[in-house]
């Protein structure tokens, strides 16, 4: 009998093979491959080209709305309760709002942030959000562009991609919740979060990083800057936390960590790429529009578009790249909508009680710069 069933397995074993070879093919798809670094490096982007076409039809940038001829009356006086783009001419403040309902509403119109039978009313929230938006993009295209976002700038599609909720936002995590009236003690991962590939990693790194705007400058650094420690190091979990944080990164703009870093001196910045230097200052971004635009709104947004813990839905870097190393593809999105690229309104005159203005982005980093 135990021959019968060794001879079976040999059988069942070659006609596998013979299957492998014979269906199989023994090609791999064909791959596209980008240089970001010297020869030798292997600093390289690596993607299928079927992959690599697939995400591209899958971030187009929309048409941008008919021009119009300028008027001399401005939407201020023309229509009620203009606070933000009052000093659009009414032609131009029109378009905006068509192209609005396009990149962020198109099912449910205008009727999504108005009270059509009364437009000055303010008694929807998406009204009061999207004001506040407006705001927040206008300080992107000004304060970020040379940081940042250069001559492509940003929209409302960028993020929003005709949802009225950004596909990739994120809350705070507070772990698991068990009813046992025992704290799990679990060191903040081992629980599978999307942010941090699904690994074990800590799974709440996006509040660390992302979350709080006035932190310290050396959070994410964890590698000690000379050969012999000079002080008290990080713990590991300080190193799991920025692993995390990279990861994230890296899966939301679909590349490895090649494009920023060399990984043979992975801390060295002279050598680095330009995009590290971009990262750098995007990090820095995240924090601002979080702090400034998107927390003062926890009190606007109704009990059902919070999280678990209260708190506003939040950006990261997804929010605006998904997926793509430039979100869009690079498309320069605001080039026909000057109103998006000048601060319309004074931002500190709509700021929530209680917060400050909008501060500048931190200065160029140095060659050797905290993270």
């Amino acid at each position: 009998m135990k021959t019968l069933l060794l001879v079976a397995a040999a059988v069942v074993a070659a006609f596998l093979t013979i299957a492998q070879f014979g269906t199989a093919g023994w090609t791999r798809p064909p791959i596209l491959a980008q240089q970001h670094g010297y020869r030798g490096t292997g600093m390289d982007q690596i993607q299928t080209k079927a992959g690599a076409a697939a995400l591209k039809a899958a971030n187009v940038a929309p048409d941008p709305a008919e021009p119009v001829e300028q008027g001399s009356e401005k939407a201020g006086t023309t229509y009620e309760n203009v606070q933000v783009l009052k000093d659009v001419s009414v032609e131009e403040f029109n378009r905006l709002m068509t192209s609005m309902t396009e990149w962020v509403a198109p099912e449910q119109g205008c009727t999504y942030c108005h009270n059509t039978e009364n437009m000055a009313d303010d008694s929807l929230y998406q009204k009061k959000v999207a004001r506040r938006m407006i705001q927040m993009v206008q300080h992107i295209n000004t304060s970020w562009k040379e940081k940042h976002v250069g001559e492509a700038g940003v929209n409302c599609y960028t993020c929003h991609r005709g949802q009225p909720v950004p596909k990739n936002i994120w809350f705070e995590n507070p772990g698991p919740n068990y009813k046992t009236a025992f704290t799990p003690r679990n060191n903040g991962q081992n629980m599978a979060s999307p942010s941090v590939g699904l690994a074990s990693l800590p799974y709440d790194t996006l509040s660390e990083f992302f979350g709080k705007k006035n932190v310290d400058e050396n959070l994410i650094r964890v590698n000690a800057t000379t050969a012999l420690p000079e002080s008290k190091g990080k713990p590991i979990q300080a190193a799991e936390k920025t692993y995390g944080l990279m990861i994230h990164m890296s899966s939301a703009l679909g590349v490895n960590c090649t494009y920023c870093h060399n990984t043979r001196a992975i801390s060295n910045w002279s050598q680095s790429t330009p995009q590290r230097t971009l990262a750098w200052h995007a990090i820095r971004m995240v924090r601002d529009l979080n702090g400034d635009y998107i927390e003062p709104l926890t009190s606007t947004f109704p009990a059902n578009r919070l999280g678990p813990t209260g708190d506003a839905p939040k950006l990261n870097c997804a929010t605006c790249h998904n997926g793509q190393n430039k979100p869009l593809a690079g498309a320069h999105v605001v080039e026909t909508y000057p109103e998006l690229t000048q601060v319309t309104a004074d931002a500190a005159a709509t700021q929530e009680p209680g917060k400050a203005p909008a501060q500048e982005p931190t200065k160029e980093p140095s060659p050797n710069p905290p993270q």
